[in-house]
């Protein structure tokens, strides 16, 4: 069977009881400190956290290691030196030296091939680059400024809706006032006809009595 519809009878917007009552606001205060705690885990709708950077495990450590706020570690500087074997040096010593240099001399020419292809298609890449990324602040701000508007016709249109119900309330409240105004006077009167009738019977009755005593 379907569950029924909860019912709010709260209408925040229009109800000020615990600002005429301050006696009332107390009481919710104390019912609010007597309520559990929430749960620490999230409810079973809400998505589970995105992860990033799933197939990257560098990327992943760099995260990690800036969402922890811990300091870039320094730059190794000892494979870019050209360490002399000492003197005399073995032919070991000086074949590892050997292989060093030939290592920083391709490093070197890298270094040199990129600033090359730097200077040629870097300007443009970083002209579309940050074009891109100007396009994407702009959607986002404009997602974000679309969601506040949203935001504020919603609690506009709620605080309207409950304004109205609220003294649609007031009005059928003082209705149903005068209502039982009406119908208690009503009574009143029918209790004072009714005891009006009585007399009228009861002098009826004497004025029968006497005419037959006559």
């Amino acid at each position: 069977m379907d569950q029924p519809a909860e019912l709010l009878d709260s209408l925040p917007y229009y109800d000020n009881d615990l600002e005429q009552y301050p006696w009332l606001k107390e009481k919710v205060d104390k019912e609010f400190a007597r309520q559990p705690k929430p749960p620490a885990t999230l409810h079973p709708r809400v998505p589970p956290e995105y992860q990033l950077f799933t197939k990257n495990p560098l990327l992943q450590a760099e995260l990690a290691r800036v969402e922890s706020h811990e300091k870039f570690p320094p730059l190794d500087t000892v494979r870019y030196q050209l360490p002399a074997p000492s003197a005399p040096g073995t032919d070991e010593e000086w074949q590892a030296a050997l292989k060093n240099a030939h290592a920083q001399l391709e490093h070197q020419r890298m270094r040199q091939t990129n600033l090359t292809l730097l200077q040629t298609y870097g300007a443009n890449a970083w002209r579309i680059h940050n074009y891109l990324l100007e396009a994407t602040v702009k959607q986002t701000e404009q997602a974000l400024e679309d969601l506040k508007q949203m935001t504020v016709d919603v609690n506009r249109e709620r605080k309207n809706t409950q304004t109205r119900l609220g003294n649609q309330l007031n009005s059928l409240e003082t209705r149903w006032t005068e209502l039982i105004s009406n119908v208690l006077q009503i009574e009143l009167a029918n209790v004072a006809l009714d005891a009006e009738v009585n007399d009228l019977n009861a002098r009826e009755v004497e004025l029968s009595e006497s005419l037959v005593v006559v």
